[in-house]
């Protein structure tokens, strides 16, 4: 590891599980790359609900990841480890983790960073590629979703709703939400919703059912789970497809299956933080081939709500528990 960069540095530890408070900023040692990995100064981090979790203590790392939380980082590469060959040092890139990147100093596998997409400033892109990562392979290549069809996000003010709401209406969907307040739902619809459902004052089954002349919906991403798993099944269309990704509202529920089998949908779901390396990396390719044009061409942004200062993680994550937010929250190191 080069010899000007320091021995330690902040990052934040979860001093047990609870509420954001746990959160604190200590001094730890600068890791150093091992094989395939890059060193990464740390400019801006995204702050997700698996971090939540996590510090709940809902979401361990895997197996020899760091304690550290943060999925997704943008800063510029200051070492390389053996066998890396796309990034030099000095190099700005954004990248998927598996924890870390609530620190200054990351460790990012190679094949999980990204370039800068075209036109995003460094403060920002921190808040891309765990969001992009999870909408691309679960609303296009699990779920399938084509240029047509009609597309229906739950939590569309959350980072996950604003990237498949731009990503779905950029590919050809006709594109519906449910969110919880007038506010929300004009900011969707600025993104490029349809259809932005206010799920406290009306029943997300009959609007999207009224919208569609009474078909349902080709495709739902839901991070609900609860009640909403019979209700997507109810609003979903025949031969439609229901991708689950997370479970807000429990992961233990009671429904009616039959409508599965009569409607013929396929449910399916998935994680992604266990998967591997070579797995990430090809949806880093994907994205880069298929998505980072669309910024270029400027049809794409990054929302941000509120950023803090690293040492300032618990608030962020007071404000995420809150809901009250538009789009991303984000951490800064103030090393940019």
């Amino acid at each position: 590891m080069p010899s000007e960069l320091p021995r330690d540095m902040i990052a934040i530890r979860c001093e047990g599980h609870g509420p954001p408070e746990v959160l604190r900023p200590v001094r730890v040692p600068v890791p150093s790359p091992g094989p395939g990995e890059l060193l990464v100064e740390v400019v801006s981090a995204g702050v997700n609900r698996p971090d939540v979790l996590q510090r709940q203590g809902g979401y361990p790392p895997p197996p020899g990841v760091t304690e550290v939380p943060g999925l997704e980082v943008a800063g510029r590469v200051v070492a390389r480890g053996a066998g890396t060959s796309r990034f030099r040092e000095g190099d700005l890139v954004c990248a998927l983790v598996a924890g870390g990147g609530y620190a200054e100093y990351c460790l990012v596998p190679e094949p999980q960073a990204l370039p800068l997409p075209p036109g995003v400033p460094i403060e920002v892109a921190g808040g891309i590629p765990e969001t992009f990562f999870t909408v691309w392979t679960n609303v296009f290549e699990r779920g399938r979703l084509v240029a047509g069809e009609t597309f229906l996000v739950h939590g569309g003010s959350s980072g996950i709703g604003v990237t498949a709401i731009q990503l779905a209406k950029a590919f050809g969907a006709t594109v519906f939400t449910t969110v919880g307040n007038a506010e929300k739902a004009e900011a969707c619809r600025r993104l490029g919703a349809d259809l932005a459902i206010l799920y406290r004052e009306e029943d997300f089954v009959a609007a999207v059912k009224k919208a569609t002349s009474g078909r349902g919906v080709d495709l739902i991403l839901d991070m609900v789970g609860g009640d909403y798993v019979a209700r997507n099944m109810e609003a979903a269309a025949v031969d439609g497809r229901i991708v689950q990704i997370a479970w807000l509202k429990g992961s233990t529920v009671t429904a009616d299956f039959a409508r599965l089998m009569v409607k013929r949908l396929t449910w399916t779901g998935s994680t992604l933080r266990p998967r591997t390396v070579e797995q990430k990396g090809a949806i880093a390719r994907a994205l880069e081939a298929n998505v980072w044009p669309l910024f270029a061409q400027g049809r794409l942004q990054v929302p941000v709500y509120r950023t803090f200062l690293l040492e300032r993680a618990a608030e962020a994550h007071a404000l995420m528990e809150s809901s009250a937010h538009i789009g991303k929250i984000l951490l800064r190191t103030g090393r940019g």
